[in-house]
């Protein structure tokens, strides 16, 4: 097949002149980006061996190979392992098509600073095409294991690039650089330096499994994985002179198994370095979770909490899941199976002692010891969370302001560890606008005969504290939960009564606010209001019954003249729109109106009705006075048309 010549996209031309004008400060992640990428191909490699016996691909020596020519000026990086067919790297290397460049180019111009802007690479996906940043030109040759031909694909950046298909070409895949001059007024290092090479896989890459081989000049012949002797002596007179081996290549990553070793014997960068690979995260991880168990069943757990979230972490379709291993072989990258969807965000390691190798995902979803870890690591992430809060503070609020909602999924899905959710959980709060609470802390500064732990949803605080039904409560000091996440209009409802006292919204059922304080003088006040009202409560009701199912006086108003509740079971109308827009159609239920008897136009109205019941304005000011506590909650009236025409109407009469 001849020598084809693409033009990059418009966006992927963007985004390589970023990269080749040096966009960032620290250009050694280029190496750790190549290495990442060959590791992952050998990981790909191995599965599919396991899986499929007869793909034909040699196994028996995998490992990553650096070389470096410093007359040439090229340095190479290449692996043996699963490789690329012709059509992946027209997918995935020709058009950066899968590489989400429009969002990172959006977001790098949003960084605000260098060390934002690389945490980028990874993310993202680019990382390959962090190479122009030191190259002049990019030559990646590729083979897919199993398959008879290789492809080469090569680039300066520029705007094109060159795709072939090529025989002879070994399993896996090398990327060549033609490195740039070396500039010291640039600070731009000499990458084909073997102390420089050294240097950068011993910071970035020393933990990863493979071994990664450097050969040719600066080669250490001594740190080879079966470095040949070269203290054997001199040879006896007579005998023949002896013909050396070539030395092996220098082994340049120690392969050691962080999850295996203690946590005195490894400090806090080779672990975060670790979670970067992993992760393709490259901004530190907010803590570290070790578990390990001994016995009958013996597993080691290497655990981290991000800092962040990754962009589509809502998408149903992402991977999620930690890598399990068997003895320190990788056997799936993403096992679902060992770590509960609400806590997706979760990155890390497992290395179990018993499993098969060939082991399925679908055996994997009944298998006992796999049940056994997925609960103790649910566990072990919510204690963390929970310690986190008490002992780190700054980092326990970073993590639930990214992840919390996330977190209370779990609330609806797992039963088991409902208790463990709520108390690692924290929820906004009117007792204070700037730090969150728990709800055993709510529980703590509860009013003497508060029977309830109060909670209002709503699309935003300020909404919230804004609200009508907040008037009340506010005024006579009783804290309200301020919850204003998606899910809390749903796991509010399925909790039982934590410590005892009963989740209950301000907005639907009587506002029971007694806590027995209450005189009797005041009984009795209330009752004579009833009376006095309950004509103009049944008249209302019966004007508006097509929107309402009830109308009596409100407990929970001091200064609105009427609010619109739900019943204490109903669905509220933000379900019940949750519910639409994912396609389930729920049965609309008619709401509650309040009417607050203190309020002057409410009580204006009771005077007008009871000398004039059969004023013509008075079903007008009821249906005005309806629509009023709509808008209040934020929301939509049935008609706005006859409402405006309504309001017009007595406005003018006003005037």
């Amino acid at each position: 097949m001849p020598t084809e010549t693409f033009e990059f996209q418009v966006e992927a031309r963007q985004l390589l002149q970023m990269m080749i004008h040096s966009i960032y400060s620290n250009k050694d992640v280029f190496l750790r980006e190549l290495i990442s990428n060959a590791s992952d191909a050998l990981d790909k490699l191995r599965i599919e061996a396991l899986r499929d016996g007869t793909l034909g691909a040699d196994v028996s020596d995998l490992h990553i190979g650096v070389e470096a020519d410093p007359e040439a000026r090229t340095l190479t990086v290449r692996d043996n392992g699963i490789g690329m067919s012709h059509d992946d790297v027209v997918g995935l290397i020709g058009t950066i098509a899968k590489s989400g460049t429009a969002e990172f180019l959006q977001q790098l111009k949003e960084a605000r600073s260098a060390a934002a802007a690389e945490g980028l690479i990874g993310q993202f996906g680019v990382g390959f095409y962090s190479s122009f940043m030191v190259a002049d030109e990019v030559t990646l040759v590729t083979r897919r294991a199993g398959e008879g031909k290789g492809t080469r694909w090569t680039s300066t950046g520029e705007g094109t690039y060159t795709i072939e298909t090529v025989d002879e070409v070994p399993q896996g895949t090398s990327v060549t650089l033609r490195l740039k001059p070396v500039d010291t007024e640039d600070k731009v290092f000499d990458y084909t330096a073997p102390s420089k090479i050294r240097e950068i896989v011993k910071r970035y890459s020393d933990f990863i499994t493979w071994p990664i081989r450097m050969a040719g000049p600066g080669a250490d012949p001594a740190a080879g994985d079966a470095a040949v002797d070269a203290a054997a002596g001199e040879p006896e007179a007579g005998d023949a002179p002896e013909t050396r081996p070539e030395p092996e290549p220098e082994t340049l990553n120690s392969r050691k198994a962080l999850w295996a070793r203690s946590r005195d014997e490894v400090s806090d960068e080779e672990y975060h370095e670790l979670y970067k690979h992993i992760s393709r995260d490259w901004a530190d991880p907010l803590e570290i979770i070790q578990v390990r168990a001994e016995g009958t069943f013996e597993y080691q757990a290497l655990l981290f909490l991000p800092s962040h979230p990754p962009r589509d972490i809502f998408a149903q379709d992402t991977p999620r899941g930690v890598q399990l291993y068997v003895k320190r072989v990788l056997i799936m990258e993403d096992c679902e199976a060992l770590v509960p969807e609400y806590l997706r965000f979760v990155k890390g390691v497992v290395d179990a002692a018993d499993l098969s190798l060939n082991v399925s995902r679908e055996i994997l979803q009944q298998d006992r010891q796999i049940q056994l870890m997925h609960r103790r690591l649910a566990k072990k992430v919510l204690s963390t969370i929970k310690e986190m809060r008490s002992n780190r503070p700054e980092n326990y609020a970073t993590f639930w302001r990214e992840f919390g909602r996330v977190v209370k999924e779990g609330l609806l899905s797992d039963i088991d560890n409902r208790d463990a959710i709520l108390a690692a959980s924290s929820f906004a709060t009117t007792h204070d606008a700037e730090r969150p609470t728990t709800l055993h802390d709510y529980v703590e500064r509860m009013k003497p005969g508060q029977q309830h732990i109060y909670y209002m949803t709503g699309e935003s605080r300020s909404a919230i504290e804004s609200s009508p039904h907040m008037e009340a409560f506010r005024d006579r000091g009783v804290e309200v939960l301020i919850l204003t996440d998606a899910v809390d209009e749903v796991w509010v409802g399925a909790v039982p009564p934590f410590e005892g006292k009963e989740l209950r919204s301000i907005a639907k059922g009587e506002a029971d606010l007694d806590t027995g304080e209450e005189t009797e003088e005041v009984k009795a006040e209330r009752e004579q209001r009833q009376e006095e009202y309950a004509g103009l409560l049944t008249w209302m009701g019966e004007r508006l019954s097509e929107e309402v199912k009830e109308v009596r006086l409100s407990s929970r108003l001091t200064t609105s003249p009427a609010c619109v509740v739900s019943d204490t079971h109903d669905v509220t109308p933000a379900l019940q729109n949750m519910f639409r827009a994912m396609g389930q159609e729920v049965p609309t239920s008619k709401r509650i109106l309040e009417l607050n008897p203190g309020h002057p136009l409410v009580e204006s109205l009771r005077r007008a009705h009871a000398d004039r019941a059969s004023d013509p304005e008075l079903p007008g000011t009821a249906e005005l006075l309806y629509g009023m506590a709509l808008l209040a909650e934020g929301s939509q009236i049935g008609d706005p048309a006859r409402f405006t025409t309504l309001l017009a109407e007595r406005l003018e009469r006003t005037l």
